[in-house]
């Protein structure tokens, strides 16, 4: 049997997918939620205990501790399947030639890099390297009719993004950023399976962002909806299948560009000057499970098999799907809720800071505004909850 590993912040949902296939499976992951499938060969970074504060995840996370902690398993494994936090690049070069799924993704994952190499093929914003304020603010007063926000050269989830000011005093801090305009609009995501040979998409979504739940100043990823149609997309647009089309023909055309196999995933903002194309994530999205939900597939043996060279016939969906990351409106202790629609569960007991990620609601229904209503009811339950066992005020 086949030795796979699955590496990242949090492998719950891989390895329940990964627990239905023919591999003796290892992981390291920095998250240990209570729901993690407890498996022979794994490490976790993060030991939640009874009283004890899970920290302050942008503070605590270092990916080479992963990578450190892994190494006898990266040694011992014919396998690896980096999930979000741990990129190929970060592992030695000898390492990569076990990586299941793309290998050099440099030229993607450094966002500027991926601007100069798509800009004159594909609508995306006007974006700038910088290499401190000063330089972002001088770009700023030659362009006064753009809003611009500031982002990390690499970096994912839609943290340290911000609208860019002139009041604004950010230490880079050896850090690398890039000025990008700001669009505004609908932000979307496609996934797509490809192998050397061929892409397909296998769905369009609405994505979501803090910005959508009237927190304006944040960009943090909070979830998906899928499949999009006129109804999930929670917008007025006048051709929804003729934007699904857009969609489908640009993002597989991406990854034909990039040369990806595998599970890949495209994020797009649209608005009235048509599709810009944001970022291409070269891994496993976070559509994961809904996309799994939605169609009845294993989504871990189709990313696998792609990288091996066979596309799998993707069905209709049969359900909307919607995913929503809860993220703790105060600090407090964790106790259980009787919610079945709910995961990434923390330790009872275990202590999350207010603002941090609590748990995942994800859902399915056939009718999308029941699904979306259970969803947000759900959300309702859990952040009262979270008020009531606060710690403090």
């Amino acid at each position: 049997m086949k030795k796979l590993l699955l590496i990242g912040i949090d492998t719950r949902s891989m390895l329940n997918s990964a627990l239905e296939l023919d591999y003796e499976l290892y992981s390291t992951s920095y998250f240990s939620t209570s729901d993690t499938p407890s498996i022979k060969n794994q490490k976790i970074i993060l030991n939640e205990k009874d009283g004890e504060s899970c920290g302050i995840f942008e503070d605590e996370f270092d990916k080479s501790t992963i990578l450190e902690l892994s190494q006898d398993y990266i040694d011992e494994v014919d396998y690896i399947i980096p999930i979000s936090g741990v990129s190929p690049s970060d592992f030695k070069k000898n390492d990569r030639k076990k990586i299941l799924g793309n290998r050099d993704v440099e030229n993607i994952e450094n966002k500027y890099e991926f601007y100069k190499e798509i800009e004159d093929e594909f609508l995306t914003p006007r974006t700038f390297y910088v290499s401190d304020i000063d330089e972002a603010l001088e770009i700023n007063e030659n362009y006064p009719d753009i809003q611009f926000i500031l982002k990390p050269l690499q970096g994912s989830g839609g943290y340290n993004i911000n609208l860019l000011n002139n009041d604004m005093n950010i230490e880079f801090n050896h850090g690398e950023f890039i000025l990008q305009e700001y669009v505004s609009g609908i932000n979307l995501s496609s996934s797509v399976l490809s192998s050397k040979n061929e892409s397909k998409t296998i769905v369009n979504s609405r994505l979501l962002t803090m910005n959508d739940f009237a927190d304006e100043n944040s960009f943090i990823y909070v979830g998906n909806i899928l499949p999009l149609t006129d109804k999930s997309i929670m917008a007025k647009v006048n051709d929804i299948n003729r934007l699904t089309d857009e969609m489908n023909k640009t993002s597989e055309s991406l990854i034909d560009k990039f040369n990806l196999i595998g599970s890949n995933g495209v994020d797009y903002i649209y608005n009235e000057k048509g599709l810009y194309v944001i970022e291409v994530n070269p891994r496993i999205q976070g559509t994961f499970e809904c996309v799994e939900k939605a169609f009845g597939i294993n989504m871990l043996e189709a990313h696998i098999k792609a990288c091996v060279g066979k596309i799998i016939d993707i069905p209709e969906a049969k359900y909307y799907t919607y995913k929503k990351i809860i993220y703790s409106p105060a600090r407090n202790k964790y106790s259980p809720l009787d919610l079945d629609n709910i995961y990434d569960l923390p330790h009872i007991g275990s202590i999350t800071e207010k603002g941090e990620p609590l748990l995942t609601i994800i859902d399915k229904d056939n009718d999308f505004e029941k699904l979306f209503e259970k969803v947000e009811l759900t959300c309702k339950i859990v952040n009262e909850k979270s008020r009531k066992d606060q710690l403090d005020a």
